[in-house]
């Protein structure tokens, strides 16, 4: 009995030494694609014409020293920078979400929504933070890639997150800042909770006029008059859609492009560098006649008057033209790593400092080796 339980013990320090060598090889490739990591934007450049990448270190007191610390990397790829200009929609979610691996950071995300309302990657970042200092960073590589100023029509529309809304008013404060219904119902849950507060939150924010507007808000007022003081105080351009200027041309009220983004890049975010940039790089009002509007269009072709065809009075951007077009630019696949052109830069990159973070781990351990081992090793993506 003994022997056999000497037996099971020396199998499992024989497991537990594999899988601690293992898992140190793994995470040594965290810190090697840093090095490398010039090469890798340079190879998205070279493969993607037209490609912004955009690398910032850490300042450091010393400029002679051979290596410099990693801090953010902006990529806008190409071929979707054209095809969002090609599909005519001046509108973009903003998001960050948490890099789960073990150098920290936050992963920011411009998406589009093309005519179909379906999502439209358009730019990416990693960063130390979530903070006025990288969003103001962020929009600023954003607007050169958009053509935007100070005084440019554009919207977007977030979850009102750290920083972002100070740096969004100091770069572009003629926009259209939209903030996503479903973060303001999550705050308002902390004063009134229950689906009916959730539907008159809804039904005041989809009123396309001022009277139906304030019914709906009185509607409020009667439920809970400290949700309707504080949804009260939010200036109305932000979120409901009589206010909005319609030159986006969408009622989008949720910032579901983001999300759904962050739903797809979720196993991507606990990678090394590299390897989670490559997991994200595969990736009127409306415009639309109302019923009453097809009623008369329908009403003047029946008395022989010339409509023409539907799409004159549909908006561009939801031509089926228009969608194949922003769908011709193509997002080119890269070499493996060994075929990458060395980068000239003299300095050698290396991770951020490692933060042990603060708690019990969110993640157990052995999820967290089988994640890293599905990263790609000895350079092939």
């Amino acid at each position: 009995m003994l022997e056999k339980k000497y037996q099971v013990g020396l199998s499992d320090m024989k497991v537990h030494r594999v899988k601690t060598k293992a898992l140190e090889s793994i995470r040594g490739d965290f810190v090697a694609q840093y090095s490398c990591l010039r090469d890798y934007l340079q190879e998205v450049h070279t493969r993607n014409p037209n490609t912004t990448v955009k690398l910032q270190v850490q300042s450091e007191p010393c400029y002679a020293s051979e290596s410099k610390v990693f801090e953010r990397v902006y990529i806008c790829l190409g071929p979707l920078k054209s095809g969002f200009a090609a599909g005519k929609r001046d509108l973009l979610g903003l998001d960050g979400s948490f890099m789960k691996g073990p150098y920290h950071g936050m992963i920011l995300t411009a998406v589009g929504l093309d005519g179909n309302h379906c999502i439209y990657p358009l730019a990416y970042v990693v960063v130390e933070a979530e903070n006025f200092n990288s969003w103001t960073w962020f929009f600023n590589n954003l607007g050169d890639d958009l053509g935007l100023y100070a005084n440019s029509n554009f919207t977007f529309i977030s979850d009102r997150q750290k920083g972002l809304f100070p740096a969004l008013e100091k770069l572009f404060p003629a926009v259209d800042h939209r903030y996503c219904l479903r973060h303001l119902h999550e705050s308002m849950k902390r004063k009134s909770r229950g689906k009916e507060f959730k539907d008159c939150l809804w039904n005041c924010a989809t009123c396309t006029t001022i009277p139906q507007f304030n019914s709906a808000m009185e509607e409020l007022k009667k439920l809970n008059i400290e949700a309707y003081d504080w949804l009260n105080s939010i200036p109305l351009k932000h979120w409901y859609r009589s206010h909005f200027s319609g030159r986006v041309h969408c009622y989008a009220l949720l910032n579901n492009m983001c999300e759904s983004l962050n739903n797809k890049t979720v196993k991507g975010r606990d990678k090394p560098i590299i390897s989670c940039l490559e997991f994200i790089r595969e990736w009127e009002l409306t415009g639309i006649p109302c019923k009453h509007s097809i009623t008369a269009i329908w009403d003047m072709r029946l008395n022989n008057e010339n409509v023409g065809i539907p799409e004159t009075w549909v908006h561009p951007i939801y031509w089926l033209k228009t969608w194949k077009e922003m769908y011709v630019f193509k997002v080119e696949p890269i070499n493996g790593r060994f075929l990458w052109e060395k980068s000239t830069c003299p300095t050698k990159l290396i991770p951020p400092k490692y933060r042990v973070p603060i708690g019990r781990p969110k993640k157990r351990e052995e999820d967290l080796q089988l994640n890293m081992m599905e990263c790609p090793q000895n350079g092939n993506l």
